[in-house]
């Protein structure tokens, strides 16, 4: 009868530790750390060691906060701040819309435009390294497999491409010195990249999603 039992439990146990590794797979933190992995590895394979230099996930501190870009490319052609994003299916969206568009099956998804997501990584970068604006990039990459259903500006790219968008700016705007500054600079503002920051990171975006959230309170009457 024990037998029987241990083998139940260990079965049951084996069906558990099953179910927990599918749903990791299928969370959106792996998701999310999938499509980063794959964008860092187009960079390292399609832009050159000597003209570009990528830092990855990195955390800066905010007035509010922290902010986290995905990857940053310094070069002399400029600082280029990408921010992933790992969808499947139809995408909809246009520059200047708050939210866009994921559809999969017979299932609609919104999500905020990530163009204004990466603003503020812009806007972050430019506070905090005494940035011209006319140096800075933003650059979106969606590395799962999807297609654009509309027309999207030339800095929202599908997988790899948006390496050859970084390399058709060949202007230099930067010296050799200044990039060396700039890189240095964010490696002496950027947070740890440990899990623990990340971790900080993701508790303070749900603190501020349930913010916006939260119903508000009629005013009352003066």
């Amino acid at each position: 009868m024990d037998a029987i039992v241990n083998t139940a439990l260990t079965g049951l146990f084996g069906l558990f530790v099953f179910a927990v590794i599918i749903g990791f797979f299928k969370s959106p933190y792996f998701k999310g750390w999938l499509g980063e992995s794959a964008a860092g590895l187009s960079a390292r394979l399609f832009l050159p060691k000597d003209q570009y230099t990528t830092l990855h996930n990195v955390t800066l501190p905010t007035a509010d906060g922290t902010t986290q870009i995905d990857h940053v490319i310094v070069s002399r052609f400029g600082v280029f701040v990408v921010e992933t994003k790992n969808y499947k299916g139809w995408i909809f969206g246009s520059e200047h819309q708050p939210t866009w568009t994921q559809k999969i099956y017979r299932r609609t998804h919104t999500f905020q435009n990530p163009l204004r997501q990466n603003y503020k990584h812009l806007k972050t970068l430019q506070t905090a390294l005494s940035l011209s604006p006319e140096v800075l990039h933003s650059v979106v990459v969606f590395m799962g497999e999807c297609t654009f259903k509309t027309p999207m500006p030339p800095n929202v790219c599908i997988g790899g491409a948006y390496t050859r968008y970084i390399k058709s700016k060949s202007v230099p705007v930067l010296s050799e010195a200044e990039v060396s500054r700039i890189v240095a600079a964010i490696q002496a503002e950027r947070l740890a990249p440990t899990r623990a920051t990340d971790r900080a990171h993701r508790q303070h975006v749900r603190h501020l999603q349930a913010k916006k959230e939260a119903p508000r309170l009629p005013r009352r009457p003066q």
